[in-house]
């Protein structure tokens, strides 16, 4: 059958009749906030790049938690800037750590605010890699030594459990990682602990305003050797079957946006949560848009997390959290 007798307009009269066959939601239990403490005093500084997100020393972070709490958010994404870096990333897994000490803050403040833990080396290396470095014995080339790096990111995971996060995120892209962390987790009795993979992360060009803010820019080379080329779709099957085969509890694609084919096949093909990193370039491309009101920021922040979910998204880590969530109260 068709026109006239088909007219699919009818489900659009009216905002009623839109509400009632809409497909897909956002609420504010799909979002996740990230923030980013560092070390000192009396520091919120707005990050150049990423307008209205801020470094926050631990004495002012919680004025932050009070505000993700209220707008009823229930859970952050935590990265530390630490005030030392070396070879090793050695403040990473440090038991005064920055992410350690404001884990141990955050839930002293609400302790059921749940806290996801970025894993990671490459804030805390002085080479802004996310492992440790080995050079090839014939030619010199360094490059990221894949088995050394996860004893480091092992240790990272367990002193980040310990200080109560409720939630491992690592996002080193390393052969083996999940098997190492779930080992590491179980072995030091933190076998309840999730692990929120970071399956399938891509050397892309949109985490720039995150380099900034974290101060990870890698010193020489990139970090291709690792994270994913982004003309690959099947190789992100590998990633994430990998993944599940090692015991991870939810899949991760980085970048979002434009990665949604990724997000939809990850759901298509894995029973596990589906979680979509809007990105850091992809948050200052917009605000830096409706800066210029060139866009409505509303409009086009709610049509993408709409996206999303309709991709296949089950969680979305976006720095536009706080706003979506005065969004939805109006």
């Amino acid at each position: 059958m068709s026109f006239p007798i088909v007219r699919n307009r009818r489900l659009r009269g009216n905002a009623a009749i839109r509400n009632l066959v809409r497909e897909n939601h956002v609420t504010v239990h799909d979002v996740v906030q990230p923030i980013f403490v560092t070390h000192g005093t009396n520091i919120k500084s707005e990050i150049a790049s990423m307008p209205g997100v801020y470094h926050f020393s631990l004495d002012r972070v919680q004025e932050e938690i009070e505000e993700i709490t209220k707008l009823g958010i229930q859970a952050i994404l935590l990265f530390g800037v630490p005030d030392h870096k070396d070879a090793k990333g050695t403040s990473a897994f440090m038991n005064d750590g920055i992410v350690q000490q404001a884990t141990r803050l955050i839930k002293e403040l609400n302790p059921n605010l749940l806290i996801i833990a970025d894993t990671c080396l490459c804030q805390f290396t002085d080479t802004g890699h996310c492992g440790v470095i080995h050079h090839h014995p014939v030619t010199g080339q360094a490059d990221v030594a894949n088995d050394a790096s996860l004893e480091l990111l092992v240790r990272t995971a367990v002193s980040q459990a310990k200080a109560g996060a409720d939630i491992i995120a690592p996002s080193n892209m390393m052969d083996g990682y999940v098997h190492a962390i779930r080992s590491g987790l179980d072995e030091a009795g933190y076998e309840n602990t999730p692990i929120m993979a970071y399956s399938v992360k891509y050397a892309s060009a949109y985490y720039g305003p995150f380099r900034d803010a974290v101060d990870s820019t890698p010193q020489f080379g990139d970090r291709k050797t690792y994270q994913m080329d982004p003309a690959n779709g099947r190789e992100a099957l590998r990633e994430a079957e990998s993944d599940v085969a090692e015991g991870a509890d939810f899949l991760m694609v980085k970048p979002a946006l434009a990665y949604m084919d990724i997000i939809r096949m990850l759901k298509d093909n894995f029973d596990l949560p589906v979680v979509a990193y809007n990105v850091s370039a992809e948050y200052s491309m917009i605000k830096a848009a409706a800066m210029q009101g060139w866009v409505n920021e509303e409009a086009i922040v709610m049509e993408t997390m709409t996206s999303f979910k309709r991709a296949g998204a089950d969680i979305i880590l976006t720095y536009f959290a706080k706003d979506i969530a005065r969004y939805l109260k109006k």
